[in-house]
């Protein structure tokens, strides 16, 4: 591979796994007023998802190989994706968030509507081996920004689904994606509830996985200042 200067030829494989292909293709990104950031291996750019496959020789970009890795180019690529949008289903992924809650609820026992960290739901949606690589945290966090983007939060059997924060979502607890403005974005806990009744927190003595009671809901997610 030519490096950027097109003066050598260096090892593909050593480049791309050694960092240095990353600091080039964000120091791109950055010169292009692209936002990009790295979480658990992958590079974030709303609403792409970047993986290195250094001893493939290439990257994935939302799981499509891409040989073309000069970092301008690539980065043209993620400008184009933001421009377009993402292709998004909020009604599917919804549901599937509404069954792994349920799942959550009924196997620690919790109250119908306790609010349940994204995590544990996480760890439904990868329970079988190699569901985690195939569909990572940073992918289920960015698809929990383009639903709370879409505004949909009514599942089909009426319940709604409520957004939580509380002190977890800066520390481990939280998922962490990029907004379509650039800023980093966290989520911590959901609950599904019945619209005709008022929501409220269950008591953290409920078990792991449960937002203590009286870190409070909102209609959105806590972001980072």
């Amino acid at each position: 591979m030519t490096d950027l200067a097109g003066g050598y030829r260096i090892d593909e494989v050593s480049y791309l796994a050694s960092g240095a292909y990353v600091r080039e293709l964000r120091q791109a990104a950055d010169e292009a007023d692209l936002t990009m950031l790295e979480e658990d291996n992958l590079l974030l750019c709303y609403p792409s998802l970047v993986r290195v496959l250094a001893s493939e020789q290439a990257v994935s970009v939302d799981r499509r190989k891409e040989r073309r890795l000069r970092p301008s180019v690539l980065v043209a690529t993620l400008a184009e994706a933001q421009r377009k949008g993402p292709r998004f289903r909020p009604e599917p992924f919804l549901a599937s968030l509404q069954r792994a809650y349920d799942l959550v609820i009924a196997e620690r026992r919790l109250p119908p509507s306790a609010v349940v960290r994204l995590l544990a739901m996480y760890d439904v949606f990868t329970v079988l081996p190699g569901q985690a690589r195939e569909y990572p945290r940073p992918e289920f966090a960015r698809d929990l920004y383009l639903l709370d983007q879409s505004g949909v939060t009514t599942a089909k059997d009426g319940r709604r689904m409520r957004w939580a924060a509380s002190s977890g979502t800066r520390g481990s607890d939280a998922l962490t994606t990029v907004s379509h403005h650039g800023q980093p974005k966290r989520y911590y806990g959901v609950a599904f509830y019945d619209a005709a009744s008022s929501l409220t927190l269950a008591d953290p003595a409920a078990g792991p996985g449960v937002c203590p009671a009286g870190s409070g809901s909102t209609s959105s997610p806590t972001s980072s200042s």
